[in-house]
């Protein structure tokens, strides 16, 4: 089994790379076209993926940031981000993951999946992003965003680490009882 670990490969000068996992390649498609038209200081790429592992003969560069794209439409879309967790190593898990929730208009229509889903991202120490993809606004918008967090976690921001960008997400969440 392919286990992809964050320093699998050296860092390229000034590059950054993200990873989108899903399995709608047109929405995967349309934002890594949002991502790409950002102003980014870093030379800025993106790769896409279907799922885990990627294939062994494909050269890559070293990746950054992997996001999840899950579809609450699509158990489908579910079952693949869950057997491809099973490909990443739990390094990665120290603020290199998030979770891109999509076919969601307000939170409180997926309460059991967020209930479930959120436990799984906190004890993975994994931020979760919510999103309508299909709104071109909304994307353009996930894009800045997915950029910036990309520049932090390639070590691009000075100051500003992957733990630190978790913290700092995390700290915006509704503190759990756990953690009072």
């Amino acid at each position: 089994m392919s286990v992809l670990r964050p320093m699998d490969k050296l860092p390229g000068l000034n590059t950054a790379t993200i990873l989108l996992v899903g399995t709608e390649d047109a929405l995967l498609q349309q934002l890594a076209d949002s991502m790409l038209k950002e102003d980014c200081a870093s030379e800025l790429k993106v790769h896409l993926a279907n799922s885990l592992p990627l294939p062994s003969s494909v050269t890559r560069p070293r990746i950054d940031l992997i996001v999840f794209v899950i579809n609450l439409h699509s158990k489908h879309s579910l079952r693949n981000v869950e057997e491809s967790l099973h490909h990443v190593d739990a390094t990665f898990f120290l603020g290199k993951v998030s979770f891109l929730v999509t076919g969601v208009k307000r939170a409180c229509h997926c309460q059991a999946f967020l209930t479930a889903e959120e436990a799984a991202g906190h004890s993975l120490r994994a931020t979760f992003l919510f999103l309508a993809l299909k709104i071109e606004d909304f994307r353009a918008t996930m894009a800045q965003r997915l950029v910036r967090m990309l520049q932090i976690c390639a070590g691009h921001v000075p100051g500003v680490s992957a733990l630190n960008l978790l913290s700092l997400l995390r700290s915006s969440e509704n503190p759990s009882l756990e953690d009072l």
